[in-house]
């Protein structure tokens, strides 16, 4: 029998499942309060995209009509950087031309078989592998509609003992598309879930949807479209600034800006940016409400992941737009893996993976 491979974020050689690397994304999988735990341990970790030591814790625009208390953030805002430099220049450019896409979002749930099972019976997910770290007192599983090689997927992580998350304002929901958003809901309530908004169109347009709620209180909106490639196609962000959040996504992720819309009677506007079309691929939904500039992030939502071919120049390119870094580019302890970290300027965290080391990864 092989031996069991090393947990690669350890600097110990303790045994975990294979592929070890993306325990890596349960960054800041604990509370604070559960932290304790780690205290007087004899090595260091990657638990948090940060050390943790022992004693111590984004095409075409479409012009649009901008209510007037949104026109200071769509129009009056400056870059950080102020004016653009060459190396700025040519780092935005290579970020448009990088093979870019988004991998998973990491979240905290309180039970994990009973969300596998909604997410499974009620959205029509896969679970794609399961992987406990008892040693970590923790086990995440990864669901989705394909394999994690070409599909966006979810990976769910719970806290042995934790049974609560505070979802905080700042999140907003997933995206799900579905040929009958009826029908779904319908076998939603069938399984017992909870329906919080029914079948209907858009407010202000004629797309059918609804939003469910699986049993951590997570929101989904389902949305009525043809077959896709990619059902789980949005992850919905609330920021303050939507003018300096378009502008850091295009600059330093590389999105296009795919569209925004406008919505003044419910004093909101929303903005799509992600690597492609939407119909195809998972994009990034970046809501602005008028007036409100900061959001509690809660402790339930984590991070998404993004491929990259050069984590080093991604790295580059955040700090030059204005980014903070929180882990900087290089291979993870024990394996080849390379990977960086980084804050939005609304704080909300992306782990950017080389590509080619993933997708090693993947097949140990």
């Amino acid at each position: 029998m092989a031996a069991a491979p090393r947990c690669l974020f350890s600097v110990a050689s303790s045994p975990c499942p294979s592929p070890a690397f993306s325990s890596f994304f349960l960054s800041n999988h604990h509370l604070s309060s559960s932290r304790s735990a780690l205290h007087g341990w004899p090595m260091l970790r990657y638990r948090n995209l940060d050390l943790l030591r022992p004693s111590h814790g984004y095409s075409a625009h479409r012009r649009i009509r901008i209510h007037a208390p949104l026109q200071m953030h769509i129009r009056g805002n400056t870059t950080a950087t102020g004016a653009t430099t060459d190396k700025e220049s040519s780092l935005i450019e290579w970020t448009r031309k990088d093979n870019r896409h988004l991998l998973h979002v990491v979240y905290r749930v309180g039970d994990l078989d009973k969300t596998i099972k909604f997410y499974t019976e009620c959205l029509g997910m896969k679970l794609l592998r399961k992987r406990d770290i008892p040693e970590e007192r923790y086990t995440n599983a990864f669901l989705g509609y394909g394999p994690e090689d070409s599909h966006f997927v979810v990976e769910l992580t719970y806290n042995y003992g934790v049974q609560k998350y505070n979802l905080g304002t700042g999140f907003g929901h997933f995206g799900i598309a579905v040929e009958d958003v009826q029908k779904t809901v319908e076998l939603i309530k069938a399984k017992g879930g909870k329906v919080s908004r029914e079948p209907g169109p858009v407010k202000g347009g004629k797309t059918v949807i609804a939003f469910v709620e699986d049993p951590d209180e997570y929101k989904f909106e389902l949305i009525q479209r043809a077959p896709t490639p990619e059902p789980l196609c949005q992850v919905m962000l609330r920021v303050g600034d939507l003018k300096r959040s378009i502008e850091f996504y295009e600059k330093a992720f590389g999105m296009q800006l795919l569209r925004t819309r406008d919505n003044p009677e419910y004093k909101y506007t929303i903005a799509m940016l992600g690597y492609g079309p939407e119909d195809k691929t998972t994009v990034m939904e970046l809501t602005y409400n008028y007036g409100v500039t900061e959001y509690d992030k809660g402790n339930g939502y984590a991070q998404i992941a993004i491929g990259t071919d050069d984590v080093y120049k991604t790295a580059e390119a955040v700090r030059v737009t204005g980014g903070k870094i929180t882990r900087e580019p290089g291979p993870l302890p024990g394996i080849n893996t390379k990977i960086m970290a980084c804050l939005d300027p609304d704080g909300w965290k992306t782990v950017f993976v080389d590509n080619a080391d993933f997708l090693k990864e993947l097949e140990n």
